[in-house]
């Protein structure tokens, strides 16, 4: 099983294209792009997003690389 941290909350999957929302956690780019495209809100919290910007989370997407590499 994979470290929680590695799954989207949304997809609830691994992610392979992690990014940080406004919110401080991270979600699979796709999910989240799906999610901004008709809310403005978190997912996690339900609050609203001070910005949509996604920054790619590369420390999260190496550690899960790895992980599966190891796996």
């Amino acid at each position: 099983e994979p470290p929680a941290d590695f799954i989207c909350p949304i997809t609830t999957e691994l992610m392979s294209d992690p990014v940080m929302a406004a919110d401080g956690h991270s979600y699979e780019r796709s999910a989240m792009e799906r999610w901004l495209a008709t809310k403005s809100t978190s997912p996690m919290t339900g609050e609203a997003l001070v910005h949509s910007f996604l920054a790619p989370n590369h420390t999260l997407r190496r550690q899960i690389r790895e992980w599966e590499e190891a796996n």
